[in-house]
């Protein structure tokens, strides 16, 4: 079945970009339903994903993070919020383009710093002990991780820059830029 026909949207960006806030509201919008691969990661292991880190590595979560997007693949009018590493892996790029819509929620390091200081269930976040980083450690770490996933995400259908706006009106410009993208394909 055609991208298009499977009316699939997947949000994609870095962590605190807004994809688990805004993926309920732009599946209510649509009439959609919605999928967060973290939540279903937590739901299938039993385990938070920062114990998942902890005691499985970063492979084997990426590894069942892989099956579960193969299965939130085969969905059909959903919106999936992706993990932010999620398509920094080539086989999860290219099953999230050839089955949906890309959407990615472009948010500055400045925005994400203030969004992620405080947060402490990011594994890739805290130091190599497991300590909660520093206001100048956890930038650089940001910007590493985004110079690594940047062009991943701009490989994304849609585009939307997320600092300085309100959820409501990142949910109308998606859906907006949804229908213009689903028209052409």
């Amino acid at each position: 079945m055609a991208a298009h026909n499977k009316k699939l949207i997947y949000l994609t960006g870095f962590m605190g970009s807004g994809k688990s806030t805004i993926a309920p509201i732009l599946a209510n919008t649509l009439g959609y339903f919605f999928v967060d691969i973290d939540d279903e990661i937590q739901k299938a292991t039993g385990k938070r994903i920062t114990d998942l880190f902890s005691e499985l590595g970063e492979s084997r979560f990426r590894e069942i993070e892989h099956q579960l997007l193969s299965k939130a693949s085969q969905s059909d009018a959903c919106v999936v919020s992706l993990g932010g590493g999620t398509i920094a892996d080539q086989s999860n790029l290219l099953l999230v383009k050839s089955s949906g819509i890309l959407v990615y929620l472009k948010t500055g390091v400045d925005h994400i710093l203030h969004r992620l200081r405080n947060k402490t269930d990011r594994p890739l976040l805290k130091s190599l002990n497991g300590e909660k980083m520093n206001e100048d450690e956890l930038r650089r770490r940001i910007v590493a991780l985004l110079a690594i996933r940047e062009p991943y995400y701009n490989q994304a259908d849609i585009t939307i820059p997320t600092d300085e706006r309100t959820i409501g009106r990142t949910v109308d410009e998606i859906v907006r830029l949804i229908r213009s993208v689903s028209n052409a394909k």
